[in-house]
């Protein structure tokens, strides 16, 4: 007998990280909320991370997910911005796995082509699978919408990720094993 496992999908930001939540169980997708945690951008770096962990820390409160994925960062020309971008990133890996929950990451290729099908694709043709996919969806902007999309991605090689988990624990054990002899 399956359960239903609830996971949040984050994508980070500094100004805006999107989050959305869905229900999952076997093959059926249900859209749960979806949002955008902001930070002020008048305020001194270290404030801005205190808001979106806060932010992002009622939202894994009230909605209680079982397990968090996240987008990786893609590296652009601007080194400032990518090193802003990475803790901010930071935090949405660590408000999830500070709650308890496995957090797994997944490039932005990979989000695409499991919600689209193909790994380059427009904000609108994410939107568009989105509704066709969750009828009921509901967001506002392209941030919560990817969020979604990062959820949906887990959703989908959920089962693959925690077997490949389990292999390299199951390998790393029986190396352990190996040098005790």
């Amino acid at each position: 007998m399956q359960n239903t496992i609830r996971i949040i999908g984050i994508d980070p930001g500094l100004r805006r990280t999107g989050w959305g939540i869905i229900d999952t169980l076997g093959n059926s997708l249900k859209f749960v909320a979806s949002g955008t945690v902001t930070s002020d951008g008048d305020m001194d770096l270290a404030s801005r991370l205190c808001q979106l962990h806060d932010g992002l820390a009622e939202i894994v409160h009230s909605y209680k997910p079982d397990e968090a994925a996240v987008e990786q960062t893609f590296v652009n020309k601007d080194a400032v911005a990518t090193l802003k971008l990475g803790q901010a990133r930071g935090i949405a890996m660590l408000v999830p796995a500070r709650a308890g929950l496995p957090v797994s990451e997944y490039a932005p290729n990979a989000v695409k082509k499991a919600v689209i099908g193909v790994g380059h694709g427009e904000k609108q043709q994410i939107h568009m699978m989105l509704k066709i996919l969750m009828p009921k969806v509901e967001f506002k902007g392209d941030d919560a919408a990817d969020a979604l999309a990062i959820a949906i991605c887990h959703a989908h090689n959920r089962g693959g990720h925690r077997m490949r988990q389990a292999l390299a624990g199951y390998l790393v054990l029986d190396l352990f094993s190996l040098s005790d002899k």
